[in-house]
């Protein structure tokens, strides 16, 4: 793809997000969020593979319909009200049509199937953008309206968010597809404190920002596909796997590490508001994720002291390690590092 195009489709999904984010009228807000999808869709379909087409595919049906159905709830809000603005959505079919919506944007349970595997048939880049800068959109919607968003169908989403993207996890080999049910068990924690305790959102969707957009640069060096590819890495590049380790670590939420700071202040929250239930269900999930999130660290920290085998060792060619990532992923996954206990 020509640098100018790049240029194009990178602008267009910059100006997509500010303006559904800074939009106050639904039909602004629609508009954005289209100018995202048809962005996003010649990145992911520019492999010229079948893989590739069938991941864009998906991915234009899949927010094809969401964008239908925001459009249809807001209408719906419209005829009742009388008003198109975001902030009055007063319409309860409304507002459940508009939050499963939402869920499908951004690949909340149970609206979850297409995300792995439109990342697995996409490049580790764009699983990037999708991952990250995809989810700012819906995000920022959501949080203008959390007063309005139905808080039971969140909770409930939540909890099967967190303990599907746990168990499906498990038992992956493919670092695109664990990233991708990391990603909804992270927005099944961030469903949970949605109508509760706005701020705590925020908080939370920059901190995942940050773990996956390091963790993502760190699988771009190593150039890892799957765990095999992150038991080797440790012999091109001892640094970069120890600092992938550390993130993965804060993504799987394990104190002190900085990604435990939102899931705690989320479960004081949820028990204050007694749901301990809800609280508890997260809390056990959060296991299940942080095993696969071990084993992977398992995996890539095993072998950092190279042994004698019958096979060839990267550690005895070059490596070839590209240095602007580098200098961009040492100071993310250095905010991996204990922050928790400044806040105690």
């Amino acid at each position: 793809m020509s640098p100018t195009t790049m240029t194009i489709l990178i602008s267009s999904l910059a100006t997509g997000t500010i303006i559904t984010a800074s939009s106050h009228h639904w039909l602004m807000a629609w508009v954005g969020l289209e100018m995202n999808t048809l962005a996003i869709i010649p990145m992911i379909s520019k492999q010229h593979h079948p893989r590739a087409t069938e991941a864009a595919t998906k991915y234009f049906l899949t927010q094809a319909a969401a964008s239908a159905t925001i459009l249809f709830s807001s209408t719906t809000n419209a005829w009742q009200t009388g008003t198109w603005d975001i902030t009055n959505m007063t319409s309860p079919t409304a507002n459940m049509l508009l939050t499963m919506a939402l869920a499908m944007k951004l690949g909340l349970a149970p609206m979850h199937f297409w995300l792995p595997e439109v990342l697995q048939g996409s490049t580790i880049k764009t699983a990037l953008i999708i991952t990250t800068w995809q989810k700012l959109a819906p995000m920022a919607l959501i949080f203008t309206m959390s007063n309005a968003l139905p808080t039971t169908a969140l909770l409930t989403m939540a909890m099967i968010s967190t303990l599907l993207g746990g168990w499906a996890g498990l038992n992956q080999t493919q670092t695109r597809k664990i990233m991708a049910y990391s990603s909804i068990a992270h927005l099944g924690w961030m469903a949970a404190i949605t109508t509760i305790m706005p701020n705590i959102l925020t908080l939370n969707l920059v901190l995942y920002l940050l773990m996956t957009t390091s963790m993502f640069y760190t699988l771009i060096l190593l150039n890892s596909k799957n765990i095999k590819d992150m038991a080797t890495s440790p012999t091109t590049s001892p640094t970069t796997t120890t600092l992938a380790m550390l993130t993965l670590l804060s993504l799987g939420g394990l104190p002190p590490l900085t990604g435990f700071m939102p899931k705690w202040l989320i479960i004081e929250e949820l028990t204050t508001q007694n749901l301990t239930t809800t609280a508890t269900i997260l809390a056990l999930s959060a296991l299940l994720s942080l095993f696969f999130y071990l084993r992977l660290s398992y995996s890539s920290t095993i072998t950092l002291a190279p042994n004698t085998t019958t096979t060839k060792h990267k550690w005895r060619f070059k490596p070839t390690i590209n240095t602007t990532l580098l200098t961009m992923t040492l100071p993310t996954s250095l905010l991996m590092l204990p922050i928790t206990p400044m806040i105690c």
